[in-house]
């Protein structure tokens, strides 16, 4: 099990365009992604534009075809430096190792 936590910024005034861009990707993971056991997104309760990714992957493989996934393309190309959508000197990726937890 492979599990990572991301978090980065949406600009002043992209709202509506991340949140729809974020929507429609996560449509995609659940369709054709049976190796995403948790892909969740949030966001800050106290700052509207911070936004977490929690993930679960079964797997490396599973991680791997994530990244090289049509729908991740174009979420990445969409959504880039030039676009000015999300701040790119904001995003942080973190690998996580589990210690203990409640799934119900």
């Amino acid at each position: 099990m492979i599990i990572a936590m991301a978090e980065f910024r949406i600009n002043d005034g992209k709202e509506s365009e991340a949140l729809a861009a974020i929507e429609k990707l996560v449509a995609a993971v659940n369709a054709d992604e049976p190796g995403a056991l948790t892909y969740t997104w949030h966001r800050d309760l106290k700052d509207a534009s911070r936004i977490l990714v929690y993930e679960v992957w079964a797997d490396e493989e599973a991680t791997k075809l994530h990244r090289d996934t049509e729908h991740m393309a174009a979420f990445n190309k969409a959504f880039g430096r030039a676009k000015g959508v999300f701040d790119p000197d904001s995003v942080k990726i973190s690998r996580l190792q589990r210690i203990a937890a409640i799934d119900r």
